[in-house]
């Protein structure tokens, strides 16, 4: 059996799980980091304040009063409205009432999350979608990062499928699947594919 986020053989121990132990580590760690960076992303709305400088338009026209990547994530419908929607999903399998959000949207994160990580080791044994939770929390950590003007988003390695289609990972990239000939690599066999040699310009 395979771990469902990044595609390695499980240990005996880990048997009736969908999800790895390192993988439900690093989704737990997304979790965490997701609360602190939610509070950074206030701090990142006005335009220039990632970079520190002044704000600075092209245009003749007035920029927009704030950036729309950090409102967009911070806003409803953002990592919070996702994250509620992810326990509402979990507390229905499990049988659970209804979760109820109190306070503020940065207290509704938090609340959010420390549910959430309550409720991990169940979802990697037993929830159906747990590798596309697992995905989804690892992007919305590198958004937010990104937005918030923390770390750079990960710099993508192309790589060559032996069918000959090119494969862009990261170092965090837990699985790939070939468009071109459907093939499923984990992490280890995704970095053991050759680099694929630049197109020469025309």
């Amino acid at each position: 059996m395979t771990c469902t986020v990044c595609l390695r053989d499980l240990y005996a121990d880990e048997l009736t799980h969908q999800a790895c132990r390192p993988c439900t580590d690093r989704v737990d760690r997304d979790l965490t980091a997701l609360a602190g960076l939610y509070a950074r992303l206030a701090d990142s709305l006005h335009p220039g304040s990632s970079s520190g400088g002044p704000a600075v338009s092209g245009s003749r026209t007035a920029p927009l009063p704030v950036r729309l990547d950090p409102l967009s994530l911070a806003a409803r419908g953002g990592i919070v409205t996702i994250l509620q929607t992810w326990l509402i999903d979990w507390h229905e399998a499990l049988g659970y009432r209804h979760p109820r959000w109190e306070g503020d949207l940065q207290q509704q994160c938090d609340q959010a999350v420390k549910r959430l990580r309550v409720l991990l080791p169940w979802a990697a044994e037993a929830h159906g979608a747990f590798d596309e939770f697992a995905r989804e929390i690892s992007q919305l950590r590198r958004q937010a990062e990104a937005a918030s003007g923390g770390e750079r988003p990960p710099r993508r390695v192309p790589v060559a499928c032996p069918c000959g289609q090119i494969l862009r990972i990261t170092l965090d990239t837990p699985g790939v699947k070939c468009p071109g000939c459907s093939t499923q690599y984990g992490h280890d066999e995704a970095f053991g594919l050759p680099l694929a040699e630049r197109r020469a310009a025309a």
